[in-house]
């Protein structure tokens, strides 16, 4: 079973590597990919899903590139989660593509939404900019020179 997919997985490494930036500027799509061993395509891709749901800013042109839309601190997994993946669900209830007729006196279904509410609240608690603390040995990334 996986929780993160490949999408999320390298839109956390994509929006690190912004926030490890403190100068603010737009890093170019090029340098991330080479930066990170994400295929350029598939970055750039991914890039425009994080910047139609607000989590990076675009500029065009020779100075162009991205850069992160809100602060690290505030962007956390569970949102990249929400947005590329859809909803945490360990289980869909599903039987013959339809909702199982025992879903709601289900007790495996109860304990499923324990385990459903719990790691919500464990990849809420995970930030970008945690995390870059973390690679950047405890200090303060992703301030933007606006």
């Amino acid at each position: 079973m996986k929780l993160l997919t490949k999408n999320t997985d390298y839109a956390v490494r994509a929006l690190v590597h912004c926030a490890l930036d403190s100068t603010g500027r737009y890093v170019p799509s090029s340098e991330m990919a080479q930066a990170q061993g994400i295929p350029l395509r598939f970055l750039r891709s991914l890039l425009q899903k994080l910047i139609k749901g607000g989590f990076l800013e675009a500029r065009e042109g020779k100075s162009g590139g991205v850069r992160l839309a809100k602060p690290p601190e505030s962007i956390t997994v569970l949102d990249l989660m929400r947005l590329l993946q859809g909803e945490l669900h360990v289980s869909e209830c599903l039987f013959r593509r339809r909702l199982c007729p025992a879903r709601t006196g289900c007790v495996l279904r109860r304990r499923l939404l324990s385990i459903e509410n719990g790691l919500s609240k464990e990849f809420s608690a995970i930030t970008i900019g945690g995390l870059a603390r973390d690679l950047f040995g405890g200090k303060k990334c992703g301030k933007r020179n606006d």
